[in-house]
């Protein structure tokens, strides 16, 4: 895509962007970028690459602002840049962003506004950003037209029709989504899709919250695109971007640390995992934060304490060792996208209860850290100030409450987004700074 220039400064940073396919954009008339980041990587002695992915709902200028506020946020921890410079030799960083199209949804559709009507969306409308973000196949497009139809003659239905259903049916085949349980691929760590549940679960009252209508006819439809979306980024950090960090790592001895946020935590995590979680790196990477993230509380758990459950899928980051520092993950209360949405998603209408003491089987990182870790290898710690010494130690788990700091709410996804703070990012300088003790 392009080299950025942070606003009043002038540190720059690259952005790389995929496109839905997986396959990183071609539309940069000055050539792909990571072959421009390999090149840069192995002609300057960089020291640190810092690279961050956005989650969810993240078009290109929204991932632009969100990368200016968080690496300004990082850069602006003036202790923590003093200690880097202390604590790694001539330091000299490179930052990289990830842009990958991850909206499941347009606001517009949201809210109640029916077809045709003031701050609505068309029928014809609906149906094409629905096909450009679920893929054009004739396969997708039939089985959207079909529901479109049905939204339009009747979107306010009681229960589905059987066009509807049928195409429900349809529509998450032809989207290759699975339906595994605890111990699958994070598109598939859901109970099996049935349209008649995704259906009753989104036309629940509590399912229009903060402003978010994500019931009627296409309430599934709301669901399906949400966990294409989570496949996608899954594609996107096993393929391009795992062999983009292997390239790195060939190009320039430096330490490499990855940061996600929501689903860009499933870019990352499979961005060091590689295919299937299985895939092999030069040297481990050097630190990784998941900062809220929408991915499963056990995908990192060696065996999930749940009846025939099994590994987590990316329990073998940390069982084969590629991840040389800490793993840091954030959680807060106040975040309703991973504390509410996650669970329903997951669900749908079965029971959220769960004993005290225990954990759900279905959850996310952001409401609960990383879970069934072997005894010592975990700890549960709260966010601390931007002056606060957390001790970070090689090859641990650290699961840090942020509802203190991570609070300020904004629309239905709560404090999802609130992580610009100074607080958030000195946590991840000290991920990044703990790699470097013995």
């Amino acid at each position: 895509m392009a080299f950025r220039q942070l606003p009043n400064s002038d540190v720059r940073y690259g952005l790389i962007g995929f496109d839905a396919q997986g396959q990183e954009r071609t539309d940069d008339p000055d050539g792909l970028m990571s072959h421009r980041l390999l090149q840069l990587a192995a002609q300057e002695s960089f020291t640190n690459i810092f690279l961050f992915s956005h989650g969810w709902r993240g078009d290109v200028p929204a991932a632009i602002a969100q990368y200016d506020r968080w690496m300004s946020a990082f850069l602006d921890r003036a202790p923590d840049l003093q200690l880097a410079k202390h604590r790694f030799p001539r330091f000299k960083p490179l930052l990289v962003g990830v842009h990958w199209p991850s909206e499941p949804w347009g606001q517009e559709e949201l809210g109640g506004a029916g077809f045709g009507a003031p701050g609505g969306i068309s029928a014809e409308d609906l149906l094409k950003s629905y096909a450009d973000r679920l893929g054009d196949s004739p396969a997708v497009r039939q089985c959207l037209s079909v529901l479109v139809d049905e939204a339009r003659r009747n979107a306010a239905a009681e229960e589905l029709s059987d066009p509807a259903r049928d195409a429900y049916v349809a529509l998450n085949e032809a989207l290759g989504l699975g339906s595994g349980g605890a111990s699958a691929p994070p598109d598939a760590d859901r109970v099996e899709f049935d349209p008649d549940e995704a259906f009753a679960a989104t036309n629940e009252d509590e399912a229009s919250f903060g402003g978010w209508n994500l019931g009627g006819i296409l309430g599934p439809l709301r669901l399906l695109s949400y966990w294409t979306m989570k496949k996608r980024a899954r594609t996107i950090g096993e393929g391009g971007l795992h062999t983009f960090l292997k390239n790195l790592q060939e190009a320039n001895a430096a330490r490499v640390h990855l940061m996600g946020h929501s689903f860009g935590c499933i870019v990352v995590s499979g961005m060091v995992g590689g295919p299937d979680g299985h895939g092999p790196l030069l040297r481990p990477v050097s630190s990784l934060a998941l900062v809220q993230g929408a991915v499963s509380l056990w995908s990192y758990s060696p065996q999930i304490p749940l009846s025939g459950a099994g590994a987590g899928y990316f329990s073998h980051v940390l069982g084969d060792g590629k991840i040389a520092g800490p793993l840091v993950t954030t959680r807060s209360k106040n975040d309703d996208a991973v504390g509410f949405f996650y669970p329903l998603a997951s669900r749908l209408r079965g029971s959220a209860a769960f004993a005290p003491g225990s954990f759900p089987e279905y959850g996310a990182i952001g409401a609960y850290g990383i879970q069934g870790l072997p005894a010592g290898q975990g700890s549960d710690l709260e966010m601390l100030a931007e002056d606060g010494d957390y001790g970070f130690e090689q090859g641990r788990v650290y699961n840090l409450n942020g509802s203190q700091y991570i609070a300020k709410k904004e629309g239905a996804s709560g404090a999802h987004s609130d992580i610009a703070g100074p607080q958030v990012a000195h946590v991840l300088w000290e991920t990044a700074l703990a790699s470097t003790k013995p």
